[in-house]
């Protein structure tokens, strides 16, 4: 059983919230939140209140034990970019990119033979 939460339309480029990403997938919750907690990085602290509503949702919704959850997947989408326009020399406008990210973790029960 798999349980999954996903935060939207989060104002950080998905390219930095992947790197952290990264480092958690595969990982047991509680090791995945103690990385998460001690990771220096904006979208760390993102990464972490999605990986919590994810094992709330499988503690809640799907009765799962909190000790026996894996993280299987952690992704970070493009979400919607918006379009600002910087003033340069001679009349000429250099584009600015604000991107967005659609956060995802998804948690599910570790399998027998894998403990």
């Amino acid at each position: 059983m798999q349980a999954k939460a996903e935060a939207k339309y989060v104002r950080i480029s998905p390219r930095k919230v992947n790197y952290i990403a990264r480092e958690i997938r595969g990982k047991k919750v509680d090791e995945a939140l103690t990385i998460l907690r001690f990771t220096p990085k904006r979208g760390a602290k993102i990464l972490e209140d999605v990986l919590r509503s994810a094992v709330a949702n499988a503690e809640n919704n799907l009765s799962l034990d909190r000790d026996d959850l894996v993280v299987t997947m952690a992704y970070a989408n493009d979400g919607p970019t918006m379009k600002r326009w910087h003033p340069k020399a001679k009349g000429a406008a250099y584009p600015i990119l604000k991107r967005t990210s659609h956060v995802g973790v998804v948690v599910s029960e570790q399998e027998e033979e894998e403990r």
